[in-house]
Formats: C-alpha cells, structure tokens, sequence
C-alpha cells in the first residue's frame, strides 16, 4: 500500500473504533484512536501475516500488552478480513466473541490473550526466545502504553530480551502522553522513555506514530538491527482523528454517546473523502 491508501484504511479502522465502543456504551477509545496509525501499518504492511490461515506456523506475532485498547485490534483485524466488520457491533455483547480484552481462544488473529498491564511484554520476549531456540525467522510485535511501561514486570522483561539479543522483538511503545488518571508526567512519569530502553539494551528509534513515512522508516530500521531488541517509542495524540476526544484525558475509557457518534463519523467520513481527492 502507499501512504495515501495506509491513510484511507486508518480512517475506517478508526470509524470500527468509534462504532464498537459506542455499540458497546463503554470500552476504551483514546488509547485505540491514538494506536490506529500503527495497528493499521502492522497489519497491512509489515507484518507477515494470512487472514485465511491465523494459525499459519511461520506467521510474525503481535501481542497487545496495553489489552484495554482491544477495540482498535478488532478493528484492524476486521478491516484486514479474519471476521466481519459487522462484528464490531457486538464488542463486549453477552455471547459475542470480541470480549472486552483479546481472547487468543475465540477470536481469530490474537495471538496471546491480554489485559492485566505489564504482562504483554513478557508474553512476547518468550515468542521471540522460542522463535530464536527453534530456528525459525518470525518476528514478534508487542505494542505497550506509556502508563502502562510504569509497571515493573516491564523492565524485567526489558532486561532479560537486551541480554539476549532478541533482533527479532519490536516493542512499540504508544506515547500518547496520557493514562487514565492524567498526563504521565503526573501520575509516575517514565520519562525519559528513550534512555531507560538503551540502558536495556534496545536500539531505540523516536518517531510519530501518527505519520506513516515515520513509521516505514522505524519498522525498516528495525528489521536491520541486528544483535539487539528494537524499541519504537511512537509519538501519538491520544483520540486522534475525533476532534472532541483528541489529547482529552476524559476519552480514555468511555464510549461515545448518540450525537456524539454522529459527530465523530461525520467528521472520519470527511476525513475519508478527502484523501480519496489526492
């Protein structure tokens, strides 16, 4: 894909985001919204993946460590054809499938179930040492929040793929500047984020994570490290492309209601003819 059809898929990942959290009246939307940009170029461009085999042994792995932020995976994984779009509708629905955090068992796609905050990374540093012990050349993707990185399981994690020189793990981290209770500066601030993951032993790359060039580049940059984990520490507006719920702190773990829905679709669907003009 080139940058201006990444683009046009970002909006309806976006708008799956909007429709599922507002279908459910609860579910998480900043974080997914400010995360949509690299879901969508994982998913699409990097990753080497097969939506009519989710299972496939070879595929590259993706864990979702910050799991609250499950509506823009089952977004994204919709949009990419594992189920219906039409599916989103029924997130966190008695009966439906697409629980409130990914399920590896029941939806197709998920590679490790998540949720508790801290964890993700873990998960996939043992994908990324199992891949190196067997020989084989997938790579793992793990995407973290930057509240979630103030947890401690974290960084034992991050110790142990630095002293094992896993190439094939990228972490990226989702530096959208707020967690649920406000700014992270505020709350138990990791800054500097980029300085803490060298002195583990990660090649660090700082990009926008709402820019798809930027995220090309740090993607490619990643795949020739050798020798080394990588860590994208990607520079996003949480809420991004919702107006209302841009780099609000409010948005982080509420649905949007009727009028509010509208407002956001109307604006993504502007969003969507407007790049179809380039």
């Amino acid at each position: 894909m080139n940058k201006t059809e990444l683009e046009k898929t970002a909006v309806e990942v976006r708008k799956g985001i909007v429709t599922a959290t507002h279908a459910a009246k609860c579910g998480h939307p900043g974080g997914s919204l400010s995360a949509a940009d690299i879901f969508t170029y994982l998913y699409f461009e990097e990753m080497n993946i097969d939506p009519k085999e989710p299972k496939k042994e070879g595929r590259d792995r993706f864990v979702l460590s910050k799991g609250h932020t499950a509506p823009g995976l089952y977004s994204v994984l919709a949009n990419r054809g594992y189920f219906p779009v039409e599916d989103l509708k029924t997130l966190r629905h008695t009966g439906s499938y697409l629980q409130g955090h990914p399920d590896m068992k029941h939806i197709p796609g998920v590679d490790m179930s998540s949720g508790s905050l801290g964890q993700g990374l873990s998960a996939a540093v043992g994908m990324a040492l199992a891949g190196k012990m067997d020989g084989k050349d997938y790579r793992v993707y793990v995407l973290c929040g930057d509240g979630e990185i103030e947890e401690g399981q974290i960084w034992e994690a991050s110790m142990f793929a630095g002293y094992r020189k896993l190439d094939n793990l990228v972490l990226i981290v989702d530096n959208n500047n707020l967690q649920i209770d406000g700014p992270i500066g505020e709350v138990c601030s990791p800054y500097p984020i980029d300085k803490k993951f060298e002195a583990f032993n990660f090649h660090v790359i700082n990009i926008d994570g709402n820019d798809f060039d930027e995220l090309e580049k740090a993607f490619q940059e990643a795949r020739e490290t050798k020798g080394m984990p990588t860590a994208i520490i990607a520079h996003t507006l949480k809420g991004k492309g919702v107006s209302y719920m841009e780099n609000q702190v409010d948005w982080h773990g509420k649905a949007p209601n009727d009028q509010e829905y509208e407002i956001a679709m109307e604006e993504l669907q502007k969003a969507g003819e407007a790049l179809c003009q380039k």
